[in-house]
């Protein structure tokens, strides 16, 4: 090599060199604005880099990806793959982004060719089976399930199978499932919703206690999460817990007809029917029709407080709402029992549940209804 050509090649690595220095300087400084928040002057900084590299147009992606400019990130993560196609990385960050704005046809189409090279992959493998799902893709379970198969610790998989298992009636299974998840991962939310929602559904109600309540311990204290744990509670007998758990229910939301109607239930239970009274009326007015179960719940209310009169109105009510209200008919007679002195009156009032539901009457009500019928006739034909 002549002296000029060495002079011109030192030349040439000096400023190759050069350039590199500088745009890994220009790299620190693009990430430390990033970290402040000013990203769009980290973007305008990496732009202005001419020639750039793979290194500045990956910076560019992930930097845009982070402040939601996605189209822009897409582009500069494509550039990358499209001069060097073998980037799993790059190509992995490319199909995620993919997957999350919506372009489930690509992005099926970019895990496949990754899964094709690495067939063994569950993570490709889940990957193809979120796109599908994307596109509604009846396909996309068994890949989901293959996922598992593969890996049996892949936490998106379990939460997908198991998830499946719940909506199609096999809950064992999902219980299963949500269990080797939760050894790996136990604050994994997915599936201590799964979990308790599956003991729920095969009314193993004490064992679904602990998912709802570590749910809630971690900051998932929805109106949904609430609602089942305090059934929970209120189907096992802890009914403290199952009033507090629905009084919180009303801290997000007071207009809510079916936790005032539980909790007139359970402060019922508790003896104090002036509480319930007042839950039961909150649910009447808030409920759409039909409200007979309401008017009942507030006759039973007055009925505890001995207040015949008040109950006898709102059993006829929830009649007026619903003729067929079994309950509120019974309850009729039984009220006006205690205010009417004319015992040929009320002895009519218990004939005509009898009347109506001697084939399909609940056995407990026609009991009451047929022992008061012979009692009656006996005071009737004693006071003749």
């Amino acid at each position: 090599m002549s002296n000029i050509k060495r002079h011109l090649f030192i030349i040439g690595l000096l400023a190759q060199a050069s350039l590199c220095f500088s745009q890994t300087e220009i790299l620190k400084t693009a990430d430390s604005l990033s970290a402040v928040g000013e990203t769009t002057k980290a973007v305008e900084l990496l732009k202005s880099i001419e020639p750039k590299t793979e290194s500045v147009y990956l910076k560019l992606a992930k930097i845009q990806q982070a402040s939601r400019q996605n189209e822009e990130a897409l582009q500069n993560y494509k550039t990358v793959l499209d001069q060097s196609p073998g980037k799993i990385l790059t190509a992995v960050d490319y199909g995620e982004l993919l997957l999350e704005t919506g372009k489930a046809d690509m992005a099926d189409s970019l895990f496949t060719e990754l899964s094709k090279k690495y067939p063994e992959n569950a993570a490709f493998m889940y990957r193809i089976g979120l796109a599908k799902e994307m596109k509604k893709d009846s396909t996309a379970m068994r890949y989901f399930f293959k996922t598992h198969s593969w890996d049996s610790t892949h936490q998106g998989a379990i939460y997908k199978t198991a998830k499946y298992f719940l909506k199609n009636g096999k809950s064992y299974n999902a219980i299963m499932l949500c269990n080797t998840g939760l050894r790996a991962r136990p604050n994994n939310v997915s599936l201590l919703s799964i979990l308790g929602q599956s003991y729920s559904k095969t009314l193993q109600f004490e064992k679904a206690i602990e998912p709802y309540e570590k749910l809630i311990s971690l900051g998932e204290g929805s109106e949904f999460i609430l609602e089942k744990l305090a059934k929970s509670y209120r189907v096992t007998g802890q009914d403290e817990k199952a009033i507090e758990t629905y009084t919180k229910m009303l801290e997000i939301n007071d207009a809510n007809a079916s936790v005032h109607s539980n909790l007139g239930v359970l402060y019922l239970n508790q003896n104090k029917p002036d509480k319930a009274q007042q839950h039961f009326t909150m649910a009447l007015l808030i409920k759409k029709q039909p409200v007979d179960n309401e008017y009942v719940n507030i006759g039973l209310s007055f009925k505890r407080q001995e207040n015949f009169q008040e109950a006898y109105r709102n059993f006829k009510m929830a009649l007026g709402e619903n003729p067929e209200n079994q309950r509120a008919l019974i309850e009729l007679a039984i009220a006006a029992d205690a205010i009417y002195e004319d015992k040929e009156k009320v002895l009519k009032y218990y004939q005509d549940f009898v009347d109506k539901y001697a084939e399909t009457g609940r056995n407990d009500m026609l009991s009451i209804a047929e022992y008061r019928i012979s009692q009656l006739k006996k005071e009737i034909h004693m006071a003749k």
